[in-house]
């Protein structure tokens, strides 16, 4: 390539344009996205790095005469993104940010070899902090490593439409991940990797997981805190929700304290996670619904047996008692009557044979084994834990999932206190949610406030803690702000609506202004990787997962073409249905 072919015709602070003289010397050695380094300051080994954002054919609409077809040529626009050095140890470098801008006159222009692009990405990585998922789609001989470090513990999103290989892409980086192992040692990895898995997609990608369901998931009701159980029993647009929730958290608190006597009760609260009956909390809500209370004595309640209650608890927890007027000393209480709809709800959820993984057998469930089935320390330990949403009842998604991520933020939190000093984290969690727009979604309603408050926490105040998210969306500007804009890493994949563009625009970390404009024709597998973890924000082909999950297109032509499918299995599908 005859680099005395470039030349400078244009300078702004972040933007050159150099005419190419003679464009049949290039066939296909470079497009829109490439890259190009250009030397300053007359120096050959000091480099300003830009990428080419579009061209334009110079003369081709001449109205000049003297100018012939023959000297057309071409005008490229680069955009500059950074500095490409030597430094005192003869050792390239590159720094994001171009100091320094060339002026023109200037020769030896050229695009980036696979040496340059060798130097650029490792150039301030070390060995052990390589990770790598992706070829650069320029130059597929060229893998792209990136921090993985800086990957892992800063949050990252995935997003892109339908069909743009969201699924795969995460399938490829986890797997990945379980494979990486110092020298030494057999058998598993010390990831922790726990998948939301809302479609049921990730079972065939990885095989050897722990796979949690609707049908062996242990969540216990008592685990759940103030947010949580408010969405779950509580209606809060009623008039009298207000004496619902205190009376609830009075009945749950002092439940908690009879459940536990060994405990110091004066540190017991709604919120501590300990064990209550459920059954008796409804007991207390009907009986002080149905109370009446006998004025001349003492205003105490009396059963229409006239037996007189001086103290409510334990008694109201222990049955149902009946309460008829008898004569006219006996007046309603505080709140009777004022819980009909109240306990019609209580009984309604706690009936409901789809919520029996909340309440059936959970009293002698610990909370141990509850953290343990999650983090993948069961019989068979395994780095992935998914967990397939698929079969929980929608209206308790947000608080499943609410409490499943606050819980395994709570370990590391609590795991960090009782670590010696100096010892930051021994089991770092990385929590992927898919299609996370589904329950962290850009919304002020009741029943994703669970959901959103645990994921913001996570998102906040993870990582001082050692649990750090993942995020995989095809609506991005559907995701709470908060949680998305505390991502400091990017793979940006086929995004096709406008307002999904502009607003991953909006919050990645590199103003890189049109490589962004890119996102919409991006092939399937393609992505933007941009962040922290990369030091060239670069477009890169993913790596094929060795399992893929289960989230590959329906070939609805090749299977219409067949013949009419007469066995289909109703029974089985309603059977299933009604489940």
């Amino acid at each position: 390539m005859d680099l005395d072919n470039f030349k400078i015709i244009g300078v702004t602070r972040d933007e050159v344009a150099i005419e190419i003289i003679d464009p049949t010397e290039y066939k296909g050695q470079f497009n829109i996205g490439s890259y190009i380094k250009i030397p300053y300051n007359q120096e050959s080994d000091n480099y300003i790095i830009g990428i080419i954002k579009n061209y334009k054919i110079k003369n081709l609409d001449s109205d000049d005469p003297k100018t012939g077809t023959g000297e057309n040529s071409f005008v490229i626009e680069v955009e500059l993104i950074g500095s490409y050095k030597k430094d005192d140890a003869d050792k390239y470098l590159f720094e994001r940010g171009a100091h320094g801008i060339p002026l023109p006159p200037n020769n030896g222009i050229a695009l980036l070899s696979n040496e340059d692009f060798n130097n650029i990405y490792s150039c301030k990585l070390q060995s052990s902090e390589k990770f790598t998922f992706s070829k650069l789609v320029q130059k597929e001989d060229l893998r792209v490593p990136i921090n993985g470090n800086k990957f892992f513990n800063k949050h990252f999103a995935i997003v892109g439409s339908t069909g743009s290989g969201k699924s795969h892409t995460v399938a490829t980086i986890l797997q990945q991940a379980v494979k990486e192992k110092n020298d030494g040692y057999d058998g598993l990895n010390n990831s922790h990797i726990v998948i939301f898995d809302i479609h049921g997609e990730y079972k065939k990608a990885f095989p050897e997981a722990n796979l949690i369901n609707f049908e062996n998931i242990k969540i216990p009701y008592w685990l759940f805190d103030s947010d949580e159980l408010g969405d779950l029993f509580i209606e809060s647009n009623e008039n009298n929700s207000h004496n619902q929730v205190s009376q609830f958290r009075y009945a749950v608190t002092e439940n908690k304290k009879k459940e536990n006597p060994s405990l110091n009760q004066e540190k017991i609260y709604f919120d501590s996670p300990l064990k209550f009956k459920i059954d008796e909390v409804i007991r207390y809500i009907r009986n002080i619904n149905n109370e009446l209370i006998d004025k001349k004595n003492n205003r105490n309640p009396t059963t229409k047996t006239e037996e007189a209650i001086p103290n409510r608890l334990p008694k109201y927890f222990e049955e149902d008692l009946e309460f008829e007027k008898i004569n006219s000393n006996y007046v309603n209480g505080a709140y009777t009557g004022d819980f009909e709809r109240f306990i019609l709800r209580l009984d309604t959820t706690r009936l409901n044979p789809r919520l029996n993984f909340l309440f059936k057998d959970v009293d002698s469930i610990e909370l141990e084994e509850v953290l343990k089935q999650f983090l993948g320390y069961t019989k068979n330990k395994s780095n992935i834990t998914v967990i397939d949403l698929s079969g929980i009842p929608f209206e308790v998604l947000s608080i499943t999932v609410s409490l499943i991520s606050r819980l395994l933020f709570e370990y590391g939190y609590y795991y960090k206190k009782i670590l010696e000093n100096g010892n930051e984290c021994e089991t770092p969690l990385l929590l992927v949610y898919e299609e996370a727009h589904k329950y962290v979604p850009k919304s002020d309603l009741v029943k994703y406030r669970a959901s959103r408050t645990a994921i913001e926490r996570i998102a906040k105040e993870g990582r001082k803690y050692g649990v750090t998210l993942g995020i995989v969306s095809q609506r991005p500007s559907e995701i709470s702000e908060t949680i998305f804009s505390q991502c400091n890493n990017f793979i940006a994949m086929r995004l096709t609506n406008p307002d999904d563009q502009n607003y991953v625009k909006k919050l990645l970390p590199d103003a890189l202004g049109d490589i962004t404009s890119s996102l919409p024709s991006l092939q399937a597998g393609e992505a933007l990787i941009i962040g922290e973890s990369i030091i060239l924000p670069s477009i890169v082909k993913i790596d094929f997962p060795e399992n893929e999950p289960e989230s590959s297109d329906i070939d609805y032509l090749e299977i219409w073409k067949e013949k009419w499918k007469d066995d289909v299995p109703f029974n089985n599908i309603t059977d299933e249905w009604k489940k």
